[in-house]
């Protein structure tokens, strides 16, 4: 797990390690770069298998030059098929292997992989870049192209270091909507994002640059999976077990985020049968209806584990508003990326590694919006008109969670819907919502292929999993020099989630129905018998309270106006509604706070002045 960088743009020596530097925090255990023809090649190292310096990066093997961030979590199995293939290794680490497959399949060797990564080999031979980024887009990669110019980078801040960048109104857009910029867009003109799945060819004579999709979800095929629901159980417990198991290899200490839901218990007791006692971690919140620690302490207690509980309160939340900038880069508006940097803050003073839950909730149909989205699909086989005429019967109410019902009682489509709920579904307060919406991936839910459950869990498996949850991951556990595994996310079970029937997995009103059948066999049931919570911040109360002075100065009428996009009055308003508890405005406010923080922190960028308010 680390930091990568590359260029064939000249910088000086001081230049190069300035760009290393500004994300050191991702590998603080070594950095360093090399120049080979007009190549700059850089690296920030977390070491994490094989701690010897042999492995630190830029790595050399043959004639390759390798930077990586990531873990192949198959590399013992890789690397004893590769010896019998006649290849050597001289270190014990992944990135060795990762080289020799390439020598022996070329640009196929991703297929060959189980693992989260980012990488580039540089050929010296052929004077040509190969890199890939992971099925799901767990390690995050950058880059600008131009002509005979290639740059990359792990985060967006190395490559924006020395060089002039304008923002991306566009992704301003898509942000307001989304909460975060959707691949393969960045928050910058030039810099783009390559997208999961993906893997690249640079050829440095002809400046030619070429993607190409490796992997991608069944999104649109029907099930195809013919076993028995217990037959079902059982293929998904193997695959659950090693899944953990190849991901609990590391030369340091390893740990699990434990949350006490369905997905990080099942995580933890698949870890607990495999390890004497378990570390375990959770963040507590001080405020009521906030704080679920005590569920994952009744985990912990059951699976006896070494429980470790980590307090999130205001004053610490507040201080990490501010540092929000220098972790994310780009604006993120995911208000869980607090309590997620703090745990990540907590965990690194007792282990390296974390293994979380992330990823169960897409693929086995857990979030609460699937079932709510569910039911209401029936009510769109009524005519437009008609649910116009009750939609307008119920914003008279003066409730406004009635009024966002009566709001999508008037979408035109139940996939139009579900998008526009992810964001609000309320947008008076911006200039041009339709920007925000034109984002790839939307003709996932319009197709005319599978039911609509598996099409909104393929959807967020695209979308919100890639760009929001792994996003706040990488971003807060790579802030702490802490690595974070998460074993739902390897493919196999992403694929094998896929193909099951849906009521295998939203079955008799069960949501993660068979995910869960699988935990009890470790947990008992009953100690989770209450209703499902993300992991979330009560913003909505801070920003009436203990934040209320902070929000008005940051968002007064005078500070509206250099945010571009909105309506400036209307959004006033809408933070007004807030304050007097009219209407819950906390995720919009949210936004707004996060996207002034980062345009103020812009010192190298530019924003077209005709563009602001």
């Amino acid at each position: 797990m680390c930091g990568i960088y590359g260029s064939t743009v000249y910088y000086n020596d001081n230049t190069v390690r300035a760009k290393l530097a500004r994300v050191s925090f991702r590998g603080p255990d070594h950095s360093g770069f090399e120049r080979i023809d007009q190549v700059i090649l850089g690296h920030n190292r977390l070491a994490i298998v094989d701690l010897d310096p042999r492995s630190n990066q830029p790595f050399t093997y043959k004639h390759l030059k390798v930077v990586f961030n990531g873990e192949i979590y198959n590399y013992k199995q890789l690397r004893a098929s590769l010896r019998n293939l006649g290849h050597t290794f001289s270190t014990d680490s992944d990135t060795e292997v990762l080289a020799a497959a390439y020598l022996e399949y070329g640009t196929h060797c991703v297929a060959h992989f189980n693992g989260m990564f980012a990488f580039v080999i540089y050929d010296t031979i052929a004077q040509e870049f190969f890199g890939a980024r992971d099925r799901l887009g767990k390690k995050p990669f950058y880059y600008a192209h131009s002509g005979l110019d290639f740059e990359f980078a792990s985060q967006p801040a190395q490559i924006t270091h020395s060089r002039q960048t304008n923002i991306d109104l566009q992704a301003i857009n898509e942000y307001f909507i989304w909460g975060y910029v959707p691949e393969p867009r960045s928050a910058w003109e030039g810099i783009h994002k390559l997208c999961a799945g993906y893997s690249f060819c640079f050829n440095l004579h002809t400046g030619q640059f070429k993607t190409e999709k490796y992997w991608d979800i069944d999104h649109a095929g029907l099930n195809n999976y013919k076993g028995s629901y217990s037959q079902a159980k059982t293929e998904l417990k193997t695959l659950l077990t090693d899944a953990v198991n190849i991901r609990m290899h590391a030369d340091v200490n390893l740990g699990v985020f434990l949350s006490g839901g369905i997905d990080s218990s099942l995580v933890a007791a698949l870890a607990a049968e495999n390890t004497r006692q378990i570390k375990t971690f959770c963040i507590r919140f001080n405020e009521k209806g906030f704080d679920e620690s005590v569920y994952a302490g009744n985990i912990a207690k059951y699976l006896k584990t070494d429980h470790h509980e980590i307090e999130c309160d205001t004053e610490e939340g507040m201080t990490l508003i501010g540092d929000l900038g220098k972790y994310y880069d780009e604006p993120f508006a995911d208000s869980s990326a607090i309590p997620t940097l703090l745990l990540s803050k907590y965990t690194k003073k007792h282990v390296t590694v974390a293994l979380s839950g992330d990823g169960g909730d897409e693929s086995f149909m857990g979030y609460s919006r699937y079932k709510w989205l569910n039911m209401a699909n029936q009510f769109f086989n009524c005519p437009l008109a008609l649910r116009k005429v009750m939609g307008g019967l119920v914003k008279l109410s003066p409730d406004y969670r009635h009024k966002l019902i009566a709001m999508g009682m008037s979408t035109t489509s139940i996939d139009m819907l579900y998008v526009l709920m992810l964001g609000g579904l309320e947008y008076s307060w911006l200039q041009q919502t339709e920007l925000g919406l034109n984002v790839p991936f939307m003709d996932m839910l319009s197709s005319e292929s599978g039911s609509f459950l598996k099409k909104m869990s393929a959807f967020d498996t695209k979308t919100y999993l890639n760009g929001d949850i792994n996003t706040k991951v990488d971003r807060a556990s790579m802030a702490f020099a802490v690595e974070a595994r998460a074993p739902l996310m390897d493919h196999r079970i992403v694929t094998f989630a896929q193909q099951l029937p849906d009521n295998y997995k939203f079955g008799n009103g069960i949501q993660k129905r068979i995910l869960k059948d699988v935990l009890y066999q470790f947990v008992p049931p009953h100690l989770f018998e209450r209703p499902k919570s993300g992991f979330t911040m009560p913003l909505k109360h801070w920003f009436r309270h203990q934040l209320k002075d902070y929000v008005l100065d940051q968002l007064s009428l005078h500070e509206l106006k250099s945010i571009p996009g909105i309506e400036v009055q209307t959004t006033a308003d809408m933070i007004n509604d807030h304050m007097t508890g009219k209407w819950n405005r906390a995720p919009q406010i949210w936004k707004l706070l996060v996207l002034k923080q980062w345009l103020k922190n812009q010192k190298t960028t530019t924003l077209p002045a005709f563009q602001l308010v």
